[in-house]
């Protein structure tokens, strides 16, 4: 069996169990929060979040400095199963009442940390060809693990309780831990040149922004995505509170909502993703999906209504999920090791998590000061959109160059 085979069959499943347990813990932590502070405490909790994950990216480059890719993720991983059985003990046993935002803030964390070192050992084992091929499924794996866990959810918590699923959790992610430490023992551990052993050029991989300037932008274009998802879903949330209040009727709405996102999501990761990456130029795949977010804001904005913040938000976080995340990781491939897997982890875990809790802040503090914000929601989509699509332009200008030293050598890579 191939290299690039072994690694997408081992990642994906270990995605499946990792996303799986994600699933159970994310509904359970938000319950447990809400039910110990209230929902008029979650901005607040929110804006912690990029502190607990800035925190937790350092602490992930000094384990990647000392012991290398392999173990940290093995660390990392084994200490978040740890920490959910914690969490469990501290709740149910000693009655901590503050663990549950603590657990609130570790969820939003350890999932991007753990995700993004996956796909930093994909980035490192596939070339361009088995990126395009594989990219898609592997992300679906993923998707299909959620779905799961959000079934086993509904299936147990009834009788067995929300406390219990963080137990459950935990065994998930001990599982997924199996699994991605075979891929690494069957595909081999990526090694960094001399001058980056041991974390010389930094912890967090700064130096990768100074050298590579694409990086700067891909940051930028991931601070911009989530500006619009983070409008976008307040738009949606705002908008079916206002068409449904009834609760139980809202509850199957967003039920049915979210079943069909995950159903949509796994169509265009295992069936398009492969054959959109396969046959169309990057460029131009990296140039469509903002276009088409800006014409469902547009179309949110000129005709307000519960459908179309469905259609819109529907829309991006399938597209999020499957066609943009398999495109935008083979910006990675050509790249260094501290960008692989150093600046990447600032990118994707502290830059989508920062934006996102910063979006919130500012919104609440807005609205504090008087200002009615949710009619300007959609406007603000349609403007980050389009920012968007402006910063992809300079990228798609750097893939002739990319193309032609995307063939490195293994030893630059083991």
């Amino acid at each position: 069996m191939k290299k690039e085979t072994q690694a997408t069959l081992f990642i994906s499943i270990a995605a499946f169990f990792l996303l799986c347990g994600y699933e159970l813990l994310r509904s359970s932590a938000n319950s447990l929060y809400q039910t110990s502070y209230g929902t008029q405490n979650l901005p607040l909790i929110t804006s912690l979040i990029p502190i607990g994950v800035l925190l937790i990216v350092y602490i992930y480059g000094w384990l990647l400095s000392r012991f290398g890719p392999r173990y940290t993720l093995l660390i990392t991983s084994f200490l978040s199963g740890l920490m959910m059985i914690g969490a469990y003990s501290a709740i149910i046993h000693q009655g901590l009442k503050m663990m549950t935002g603590i657990l609130y803030v570790f969820k939003e964390a350890y999932i991007v940390l753990l995700v993004e070192q996956y796909w930093s050992f994909l980035n490192s084992t596939f070339g361009q060809d088995s990126a395009k091929k594989f990219n898609g499924p592997v992300a679906g794996m993923s998707s299909v693990g959620g779905f799961i866990g959000g079934l086993l959810l509904q299936h147990f918590v009834p009788s067995l309780g929300t406390h219990l699923m963080l137990l459950f959790s935990a065994g998930a992610t001990f599982l997924a831990i199996v699994f991605s430490d075979l891929a690494y023992r069957h595909c081999g551990e990526p090694k960094p040149s001399a001058h980056e052993k041991e974390g010389r050029l930094g912890t967090l991989g700064f130096h990768s922004f100074k050298e590579t300037p694409m990086l700067i932008l891909l940051f930028s274009i991931v601070i911009t995505t989530q500006i619009v998802s983070t409008v976008l879903m307040l738009s949606f949330q705002t908008t079916l509170q206002g068409a449904i209040p009834q609760l139980d009727a809202q509850t199957v709405f967003s039920g049915k909502f979210y079943s069909g996102l995950n159903l949509c999501s796994a169509l265009l990761q295992f069936m398009v993703a492969p054959v959109a990456l396969i046959f169309l130029p990057l460029g131009i795949i990296h140039l469509i999906i903002p276009t088409i977010h800006i014409g469902c804001a547009l179309y949110l904005t000129l005709s307000p209504s519960l459908y179309s913040a469905s259609i819109a938000y529907f829309v991006f976080k399938a597209l999020d999920y499957s066609l943009f995340r398999a495109t935008k990781e083979t910006l990675y491939i050509p790249l260094s090791f501290d960008a692989r897997y150093r600046a990447k982890e600032m990118i994707d875990v502290f830059g989508y998590r920062f934006s996102k809790g910063a979006t919130s802040g500012i919104i609440t503090l807005i609205q504090k000061g008087g200002v009615m914000v949710a009619p300007l929601y959609s406007w603000i989509s349609v403007g980050a959109a389009a920012l968007w699509f402006i910063l992809i332009i300079p990228i798609i200008q750097h893939l002739p160059s990319r193309k032609r030293h995307s063939e490195r050598s293994e030893e630059s890579r083991y």
